[in-house]
């Protein structure tokens, strides 16, 4: 009698974990890097025809493509990396590592102004998204991880960005 008390237990802790998930999702940093306004601005509208569905699920609706699914993970010519949206400038070559996570990771952006950051609660607890700064598609986040000499793992989903190589 006793295991099936702490079996109905886990059961309804888990199912009340399931419940409590997408409540939480609804807290994200998302909404309110999609209030902001950014110089390249388009209609949801004008996205979708702009986007591939998955680049629109990534970058307008702050979803993750599956791990070791994206080309740009084991890019190594060098190159720039650039928005899939709006073709701003993002990360380096110079920059990119194999965080032997799935994602192209980087250690820094190109520059100071080409991405920006929100806090994202999607998981329940705060983590550091990472956003494009000239149309604010969601890229991925930041961990504290990564290489000298930040220390910083930038990992971004690679159906985000296209790679030019130099």
């Amino acid at each position: 009698m006793k295991n099936q008390t702490i079996n109905r237990r886990s059961l309804l802790a888990w199912l009340g974990a399931g419940v409590s998930v997408p409540i939480l999702a609804a807290c994200g940093g998302s909404e309110a890097r999609a209030q902001q306004s950014y110089p390249v601005s388009r209609s949801e509208a004008e996205w979708r025809r702009r986007l591939s569905a998955q680049e629109f699920r990534v970058l307008r609706e702050a979803a993750t493509e599956r791990p070791f699914s994206s080309p740009l993970d084991s890019e190594s010519r060098r190159g720039t990396f650039v928005c899939a949206g709006c073709n701003n400038r993002l990360y380096s070559s110079a920059q990119k590592f194999d965080s032997g996570t799935g994602w192209p990771s980087f250690w820094q952006a190109i520059d100071n102004g080409s991405v920006g950051y929100s806090t994202d609660h999607h998981l329940g607890y705060p983590r550091r998204e990472v956003h494009c700064a000239d149309c604010g598609g969601h890229l991925g986040h930041v961990f504290n991880d990564g290489p000298r000499p930040t220390g910083k793992r930038h990992c971004i989903n690679g159906v985000a960005m296209n790679f030019r190589p130099s």
